[in-house]
């Protein structure tokens, strides 16, 4: 080696350290700030390393040159602003279209190698096939993040879209993919096998993603960013680079072991999902949801402030109405108000809730709750019979009891027993039903009173009241 190849390594080794040390600190939002920062420096570091290796090299010419600067600045540019601006509501969406993005670079990566050594009559093994799963994974995560990204801004209809011969085109798909992976391994010089093997992967990431349901877009979301990583560490094979191999290779692994955990805190498996059919979007019924009796309680602003001002223990039960209507701030506020007075406040946080993994959570960090209030599910659980009001702000499945029973969409699903408080008050603007199309027998219960109302507002309405009753 090289002295250059040798300090290469060495920053390749040391960024990679930068990467798993700071995954391992987005394991908390007290820490996770700082491990994002860390994994960036990484990264920046890699990229340095990589354009000092290409300036070495001295094979670049002028427009290879412009087209390199011109990249990172519209990519750096883009990435900045955007995330800059994006309203919280808005991140899940922004998730999934930088899963797009990652997918599709690295399959762009995988067919310009490709036919660049394409003219070579030994073409190795190992490159050949780590060029086709670099293209049919990139290519099935291109596709199936936009449709993601559509069906989570509202774009694309949440409800699963199906068609006959659907089954049947999946089939084909598939097929398709496997015969162009053959033909690219067993005959790399013909260009048209790798466009087939792109055609098929990108069909198939739409037929993949159209039938899945809104109430399974956190699974999907999860499960196309390990996809995402896939692709970037088949990249790196194909053009030897470590950086990206070791990268993709820790998206790949978080991603997956999320997906697993997303789809057992919904009951349900990876496979189940992928078949699509849950999910029907906010105002879908189905029989379950007319079996369920309607006669709810209403409620006022007055009478809320009134309870919590008089209650000892309070759990706030986020759903994505808080995000949707921008509530974060205003929910912080109470429940500082109401700590403030003396009252035990504490954030159940269902695994699913929200539009993408970990959205509650991002959402109160983003207003500074402490880490210490937020409860996930079994802590949550255990809290319940000695919480005297449980505050629910657009939550809906996450809290249906219906999951205990048998015979419809959410059955076996884990949820939070917010109806085993001593006092419940749903902020809503509607009685429609949730993304999986079933009515919430919680709604109608004797202890549970509805506040209709847009959850900024109706939070607005109730700090007011609550002031009242503590001055």
């Amino acid at each position: 080696m090289t002295a250059l190849q040798t300090i290469a390594s060495l920053v390749y080794l040391l960024s990679a350290i930068c990467y798993v040390i700071g995954v391992h600190m987005m394991r908390s939002p007290k820490t996770a700030k700082n491990g994002n920062i860390l994994s960036g420096v990484g990264m920046i570091m890699a990229v340095i390393m990589i354009i000092i290796e290409i300036i070495n090299d001295g094979k670049i010419d002028l427009g290879g040159w412009t087209a390199l600067i011109a990249g990172l600045v519209l990519g750096i540019g883009y990435g900045v602003i955007k995330a800059r601006k994006v309203p919280m509501t808005d991140v899940p969406q922004l998730v999934s279209l930088f899963n797009a993005v990652g997918g599709g670079a690295a399959a762009t990566i995988g067919i310009f190698d490709y036919l660049h050594v394409m003219p070579s009559t030994s073409i190795s093994l190992i490159f050949s096939i780590p060029v086709v799963l670099d293209v049919i994974i990139g290519g099935t995560t291109f596709s199936g993040s936009l449709i993601a990204t559509g069906k989570l801004s509202g774009h694309v209809p949440g409800k699963p879209i199906t068609f006959p011969g659907a089954k049947l085109c999946n089939a084909v798909a598939i097929l398709a993919m496997l015969a162009a992976a053959v033909l690219v391994i067993g005959f790399p010089t013909n260009w048209w096998y790798i466009v087939l093997a792109l055609g098929a992967s990108l069909v198939f990431g739409l037929l993949m993603t159209l039938p899945i349901g809104g109430a399974d877009m956190p699974v999907v979301v999860s499960l196309l960013n390990a996809f995402t990583g896939l692709a970037v560490a088949f990249a790196g094979f194909v053009i030897n680079n470590q950086v990206l191999i070791i990268a993709g290779a820790l998206v790949g692994a978080a991603g997956t072991i999320l997906t697993l955990q997303m789809a057992e805190a919904m009951n349900r498996s990876v496979a189940n999902i992928i078949a699509g059919g849950f999910g029907g979007g906010d105002s879908g019924t189905s029989g379950a949801a007319a079996d369920v009796p309607v006669n709810v309680t209403e409620t006022s602003a007055d009478d809320v402030g009134l309870q919590l001002a008089y209650a000892h223990n309070v759990m706030i039960v986020p759903g994505y109405g808080l995000a949707a209507a921008q509530a974060q701030h205003e929910v912080a506020e109470l429940a500082k108000l109401l700590t403030d007075a003396g009252i035990n406040v504490d954030y159940a946080i269902h695994p699913v809730a929200g539009r993408m993994p970990g959205h509650m959570n991002v959402l109160l960090a983003d207003v500074h709750v402490p880490y210490e209030q937020m409860k996930q599910l079994d802590e949550a659980n255990q809290m319940f019979p000695n919480t005297d009001v449980s505050l629910v702000i657009g939550a809906n499945d996450v809290t249906n009891p219906l999951a205990r029973e048998s015979g419809n969409a959410i059955s076996g699903m884990p949820i939070l027993d917010v109806d085993k408080s001593k006092s419940v008050v749903v902020i809503k603007r509607s009685m429609s039903t949730g993304y999986a199309g079933v009515q919430n027998p919680l709604f109608s219960e004797d202890h549970t009173k509805m506040f209709f109302s847009d959850a900024k507002k109706g939070l607005q309405e109730i700090i007011a009241a609550t002031k009242q009753y503590l001055d």
